[in-house]
C-alpha cells in the first residue's frame, strides 16, 4: 500500500503504518492539550490509543493466521486511521473456511476483553459505565469496552467489516459464489443508506462510515465477479497474438512509425530472442518533448514482469495492477507468444459479461 512503511514483523508478516494514521495521534493528542491537560493529559492519550490499535493488530493477525492455517499466507498488515488491514494473498474458496477466518479476528477481541475483564475483577479497577468516556475513566476498562465494540461493529453484516465476509460464507453454501457476495453487498449498501440517514441527524461520523462501508461493498461485489471471470481462463484466451515488438537499438523514430501504423501503445523490447523490457507510450512521449535523439534502450522500463501461458487470468490481472508497464509479455518454454495489456483484460471482462447477460455459455 502506497505512503506505507514496515515498522517490524509478526509471525513473518511485515506489520505497516500508513502515512495517514498519524494524523489520528495527532488529532488525539491535540484534543487533550486543548482540554489543559498538559504533556501527561497528552501523553496518556496518545498511549490510549496505541494500545488500542494494538489490539487492532492482533485481531488482524488473527486472520492471518487462521487464513495460514488454510495455505494462504499474508502480504502485510497496514495500520491506517480507520483500523487494520490484513492483505491476504487470497481468500478461502471454501465458505466453512471463509467463516473461519472471518470470525477469528472478532473472536481475538472476545479473548482480549474477557482478559481484561478478569483482571478487572482481580483488581477492583471497576467504575460505574455511564462515568466511562472516550478520553476518561480506568484505561484498562475502557480498554475492555473499545474490544467489546469492536466485536459488535465488526460483526455487522456488510462489508468490508468481518460479518459481510461472515454472511456471504452463509449464503455460499446455499448458492454460488458471485451471487452470495453480490446478495451481502446489498445488504451492506442497504447498512450504509441508513447509517447515512442517522449520521445526518445524530452524528456526522456515521455518514463517514456509511461512504467507507457503501464504497467496500461495492469494490467486493466487482472483486467477485473478476474472480469469476478470470479465474477459470487460461492467459491464452485473452492475450494478443497480432503484436510487433523492438529491438534494443531501434531508433524512437521507428517505435513512433509503428505507434501511427497500428493501435498498439506499449511494446516488448527483445534482445535477440529474450525479453529485456517494454517501452511505454507515455516514456516515448516525454523522451520526444525533450528532443534528444535517444535509442529505446534508453528509455524502456527494464523491470518488468512476465507471466506464463498457462497461469490463470486472475494472476496476470493481479501482475498488471502492481505492474508501472501495464503490458505483460506471455511467455511460453522461454518464448514470447504474445502481450497482455490492461486494455485487452478489460475488453475480456466486458465480452464476458455480455455473454452472460444472453446467456451465452463456453
Amino acid at each position: 500500500m502506497a505512503w506505507s512503511w514496515t515498522v517490524g514483523k509478526l509471525f513473518g508478516i511485515d506489520l505497516k503504518i500508513h502515512t495517514t494514521f498519524l494524523l489520528i495521534l495527532a488529532w488525539v493528542g491535540y484534543g487533550h492539550w486543548q482540554k489543559g491537560e498538559g504533556i501527561a493529559g497528552v501523553i496518556a492519550g496518545v498511549l490510549f490509543i496505541l494500545a488500542l490499535f494494538g489490539c487492532v493488530v492482533l485481531h488482524e493477525l488473527g486472520h492471518a493466521l487462521a487464513a495460514r492455517r488454510y495455505g494462504i499466507g499474508t502480504k502485510d498488515i497496514t495500520l491506517l486511521p480507520i483500523g487494520g488491514v490484513a492483505r491476504l494473498d487470497r481468500m478461502p474458496e471454501d465458505p466453512k473456511e471463509e467463516m473461519v477466518v472471518a470470525l477469528a479476528g472478532p473472536a481475538v477481541n472476545v479473548v482480549i476483553a474477557a482478559l481484561l475483564f478478569v483482571w478487572l475483577q482481580l483488581t477492583g479497577g471497576w467504575q460505574a459505565m455511564g462515568d466511562l468516556g472516550v478520553a476518561t475513566g480506568p484505561v484498562v476498562e475502557r480498554l475492555m469496552v473499545v474490544n467489546l465494540f469492536l466485536v459488535g461493529f465488526n460483526l455487522l453484516p456488510a462489508f468490508p467489516m468481518d460479518g459481510g465476509r461472515v454472511l456471504r460464507a452463509f449464503l455460499a453454501t446455499r448458492t454460488d459464489f458471485v451471487s452470495a457476495t453480490q446478495t451481502a453487498a446489498k445488504v451492506g449498501q442497504g447498512m450504509a443508506l441508513l447509517f447515512g440517514f442517522l449520521g445526518m441527524f445524530f452524528n456526522p461520523f456515521l455518514m463517514f462510515i456509511a461512504l467507507f462501508v457503501w464504497i467496500g461493498a461495492g469494490q467486493e461485489a466487482e472483486s467477485a465477479q473478476v474472480h469469476a471471470v478470470l479465474g477459470k481462463a487460461a492467459v491464452t484466451r485473452a492475450m494478443l497474438t497480432e503484436f510487433r515488438t523492438i529491438g534494443l537499438e531501434d531508433s524512437l523514430e521507428r517505435v513512433v512509425e509503428l505507434i501511427l501504423a497500428g493501435s498498439q501503445h506499449d511494446f516488448p523490447v527483445m534482445d535477440g530472442d529474450h525479453v529485456v523490457g517494454v517501452l511505454r507510450r507515455e516514456d516515448l512521449f516525454a523522451a520526444l518533448a525533450l528532443r534528444e535523439l535517444k535509442t529505446v534502450a534508453d528509455v524502456m522500463r527494464k523491470d518488468v514482469q512476465v507471466v506464463d501461458s498457462n497461469e490463470m487470468l486472475e494472476d496476470a490481472f493481479k501482475k498488471l495492477q502492481g505492474s508501472e508497464t501495464g503490458t505483460l509479455p506471455v511467455m511460453d518454454a522461454g518464448r514470447l507468444v504474445g502481450i497482455v495489456t490492461t486494455e485487452n483484460m478489460a475488453e475480456y471482462l466486458m465480452i464476458e459479461a455480455a455473454r452472460k447477460a444472453a446467456g451465452v455459455r463456453r
